[in-house]
């Protein structure tokens, strides 16, 4: 009997054990976690002291006049078709080595999140230099990153979670650039000689964002596309030649500037500026009769944190996302008489499907890749991939394999995402499961955001305060 007894007992221990680790892999580690709050730091926004800003008034020409062959382009944010997809022939290398990917070169930058452009053998980015308090537009040059001049202007920042935010719009003449507290500037490509200044705050009304302007300016054709979200203007067009406001598209539903960027495209035969705003979305005509009118605007997305742009879809679909326990919402957008009828299709939490908190999902091959946030639940910082007819079914996930809040770009069939502590991923982008071709460890990052940029072979990229250049 006593046998019996302590067999009973035992598996009765056993038992529970079991059931206990059944219930732990089951049960979503992040369910009481809150998100992080903008302002929940108590750091707050920078308030404006009374200063003077002359938009360009600084200019430095550097000894360096090294450019190289290079013809390569990723002239904006997201680059030539707005997709964060590569369309230049690069060879690259399909697995890495010990020594892949080499590290060509390293700068130093302030403190920030802004992105590189690259045309023509020139890396252009909008920096900060805390010393001098000064916004400035930085010329490198690619094949060695020495720098080959600099356009700044004195305006007055404090470090909040970084300063420079915003990725540099480049054409064959032009460069534009929307600094931390929305002032915009246009100089010449090669020699940075000074065009015009707008200074959005202080012409529109603007607010500026929570951490400052992350929008990164848009150049169609001959004209700067920029979204104040002013007081009573929601978008505007330049003309990069004289610096001449060209249209006004008014702010009728009392939209705000975000940290998203405005997206053109084709909406039923119609081409439009997307802005997904703090507090709705507005849609403005681009070309024709329809070009600098109000085309269509909804709050039934209505957020006051938003960064990830939208993502234009067919038949007049439009994939939204923010961080901050926003989610994402699946609008579609329709004809209705003279105008356009917008509602929603489905909108739901970070954990129920693909959510993105800082960077703008990936369209694919018919399906959409993007991190879930940090709020995400199970899934949290893990990359995803879905159908856009299902955006709440993974169709697969990373797993373990988690990346933070890093950004990703697509180029030659093979997709590179860096995490937050530095490490660069190589996988296939596939629409069946996650495949890992390559990984390395290149530098002990931290806040390592910004979008990546691709060029005859060679990616940047970088953390809070050093971009690195990197041979693919």
């Amino acid at each position: 009997m006593g046998s019996i007894r302590r067999y009973i007992i035992v598996s009765l221990f056993a038992f529970a054990g079991l059931a206990s680790l059944v219930a732990w892999m089951a049960t979503d580690p992040t369910r009481d976690f809150t998100a992080s709050m903008p302002g929940a730091d108590n750091r707050g926004i920078e308030v404006a002291v009374e200063e003077n800003i002359v938009i360009g008034e600084f200019f430095a020409l550097f000894e360096n006049d090294v450019v190289g062959g290079y013809t390569g382009k990723w002239p904006r944010f997201r680059g030539v078709n707005y997709d964060n997809i590569v369309t230049e022939r690069q060879d690259i290398k399909d697995s890495w080595s010990d020594a892949d990917p080499e590290i060509r070169w390293t700068i130093e930058l302030g403190e920030g999140h802004a992105g590189a452009a690259i045309y023509e053998g020139r890396v252009y980015i909008l920096d900060y230099i805390e010393e001098s308090r000064e916004d400035a537009l930085r010329c490198f040059s690619l094949s060695d990153g020495e720098e080959l001049w600099r356009r700044s202007y004195g305006v007055h920042i404090k470090r909040n979670h970084g300063m420079s935010r915003t990725v540099p719009a480049v054409t064959e003449r032009y460069v534009v650039t929307i600094g931390p507290r929305c002032q915009v500037m246009c100089v010449d490509r090669i020699n940075g000689d000074f065009i015009w200044g707008l200074d959005m705050a202080k012409q529109y009304g603007v607010e500026v964002p929570q951490w400052y302007t992350a929008q990164c300016p848009l150049i169609d054709g001959d004209k700067a596309i920029l979204a104040p979200g002013g007081s009573s203007v929601a978008m505007i067009a330049v003309d990069l030649n004289t610096g001449e406001i060209l249209w006004e598209a008014p702010n009728n539903i009392e939209l705000s500037m975000s940290h998203s960027s405005i997206i053109p495209g084709i909406i039923h035969g119609k081409r439009m500026y997307v802005y997904s705003a703090d507090g709705g979305i507005v849609a403005v005509g681009a070309e024709g009769d329809d070009e600098g009118k109000i085309m269509w605007e909804s709050k039934v997305w209505n957020h006051s944190v938003v960064a990830p742009s939208p993502v234009i879809l067919d038949d007049g679909k439009i994939f939204l996302t923010a961080g901050y326990g926003a989610g994402s919402m699946m609008i579609q957008v329709t004809p209705d008489g003279d105008g356009y009828n917008v509602e929603s299709l489905v909108e739901y939490a970070p954990r129920e499907g693909l959510a993105c908190e800082q960077q703008t999902p990936i369209l694919w091959n018919g399906h959409l890749f993007g991190i879930i946030p940090k709020d995400g639940g199970a899934n949290r910082s893990q990359l995803v991939c879905v159908s856009p007819d299902n955006v709440q079914n993974l169709i697969w996930s990373s797993g373990t394999v988690r990346f933070g809040l890093g950004p990703y770009i697509i180029a030659e069939d093979k997709m590179y995402i860096l995490s937050d502590d530095g490490t660069l991923v190589m996988v296939r982008p596939d629409t069946k499961s996650y495949i890992e071709i390559g990984r390395k460890k290149l530098f002990d990052g931290t806040d390592a955001w910004a979008p990546l940029a691709i060029a005859d072979g060679l990616m940047l990229l970088r953390d809070s305060k050093t971009m690195l250049c990197v041979d693919i």
